[in-house]
């Protein structure tokens, strides 16, 4: 997409340029002397959201959730994508490489008469709001979705055998999405360095802590619902082994006793009786109303 002014007032001009290409980056670098190594970071899948100074630019490198399912959840890229935003004298520059919700939303947004007279600082504001926006929609998405996993665990909804796979899943997002909000702080912090209102940027801060803060509670939650589901396997798996041993009582008596009988000797007890096999049947019932009644008795 080429480079477009996205907005221009007596204030300010805001310019966006989705998926640079070589020339595009050069443009930029020789019209408005942006360092070449930060207009690459732009375009680096997996950099890290930083903050950094050069001369009279500000860069900001944010990084915004994408709600995507991906099959990998390895790399941060995974579940975000970047914007770049350059300020300079009176220009904003935002550089991205993927369809921007942030900025298709904000581009929109503009064009509404309060906004006739925003300066450069509060555009950027605008969307780092947004950036942020998009981890606290995500993280109600998520939290949704655990409480989905735990009522098919604990009431048994549903028969799927795949709970642990996509507990499994919701920790990666989940982390991932945190790791990336931690690092955000390093801009955060920076936004009073612009030409802003103390309460705004208060406001920012704030949404920052909020998401950060829902983040770190899923991820506890997820770990609690990975350890009872893991506690509940194995109780399952106890209750089948003290089935199958309760079993193993009744029977064991009576293999023995037929074991003995089956050895075949030529002289043995109670083979010249005319009721012997239904005496030696009843000492098998016998041992095993005992056995049934001492195991009621004890509970198990």
């Amino acid at each position: 997409m080429p480079i477009e002014i996205l907005f221009k007032n007596t204030n300010c001009e805001w310019i966006d340029v989705e998926s640079p290409t070589e020339d595009d980056l050069a443009y930029l670098h020789e019209r408005y002397q942006i360092n070449t190594l930060l207009l690459e970071d732009t375009i680096d899948a997996n950099h890290l959201p930083k903050f950094e100074q050069d001369g009279n630019i500000n860069f900001f490198l944010m990084r915004e959730n994408t709600q995507s399912e991906r099959f990998n959840l390895n790399t941060i890229s995974d579940v975000s994508t970047k914007l770049g935003i350059f300020l300079m004298d009176k220009v904003i520059i935002t550089i991205h490489r993927l369809n921007n919700r942030s900025i298709y939303e904000f581009k929109k947004e503009i064009l509404l008469p309060q906004n006739e007279d925003i300066t450069r600082d509060r555009i950027a504001l605008n969307l780092a709001l947004k950036v942020l926006k998009s981890y606290d929609d995500e993280s109600k998405n998520l939290m949704e979705i655990m409480d989905q996993i735990e009522s098919e665990i604990f009431l048994k909804t549903t028969n799927h055998s795949n709970h642990i796979r996509r507990l499994y899943r919701l920790k990666r997002k989940s982390g991932l999405n945190s790791r990336i909000l931690n690092i955000s702080t390093v801009w955060v912090e920076k936004f009073k360095m612009l030409d802003l209102d103390d309460s705004p940027v208060t406001d920012l801060k704030d949404k920052h802590k909020d998401v950060i803060g829902d983040f770190d509670h899923l991820n506890v939650q997820v770990a609690s619902l990975i350890s009872m589901f893991l506690a509940m396997s194995d109780q399952k798996a106890n209750q089948v082994m003290k089935v199958l041993a309760i079993y193993s009582m009744y029977f064991f008596p009576i293999t023995f006793i037929a074991g003995i009988y089956g050895m075949n000797f030529h002289f043995m007890p109670e083979l010249s009786l005319k009721y012997g096999y239904y005496i030696t049947l009843g000492i098998m019932g016998i041992i095993s109303l005992i056995t049934f009644v001492y195991v009621r008795k004890k509970g198990w």
